[in-house]
């Protein structure tokens, strides 16, 4: 029987995080679920990104003993998706933390968090 690899599992768990994160950023009327639907959004799109980086028994880019600069081609995992996922949690935690600082000024302006109460920007 032929197996899914760690790449294929991780890929499949990040699109349905990613498909999650998406439903619930439509569907939800709540500020506080559309935030969390969206950290989940993000966490699938780093998860995808990792799992595309992946290659099986590679070791990581550190030249040094244990790899030597003439094998690094053969035994090593391109760094860049490593490097756009870590600064891509960077980003996100950043943007989710404006996002949680906006919904709790818009509570205490508004008291709810409904989105449908909004209407102060509506044409």
């Amino acid at each position: 029987m032929n197996y899914p690899s760690l790449g294929q599992i991780a890929m499949a768990a990040g699109m349905m995080l990613f498909m999650l994160g998406l439903w619930g950023i439509i569907t939800r009327k709540n500020i506080l679920r559309i935030i969390i639907s969206f950290t989940l959004l993000d966490a699938g799109i780093n998860i995808v990104l990792v799992s595309i980086g992946f290659l099986r028994n590679r070791t990581a880019p550190i030249v040094d003993q244990a790899l030597p600069a003439t094998q690094t081609l053969e035994k090593a995992v391109d760094p860049v998706p490593q490097a756009l996922v870590l600064t891509a949690i960077v980003i996100g935690l950043g943007i989710t933390a404006l996002m949680l600082a906006y919904a709790l000024q818009l509570y205490r302006k508004t008291g709810s968090l409904d989105i449908n109460k909004f209407n102060s920007l509506k044409w």
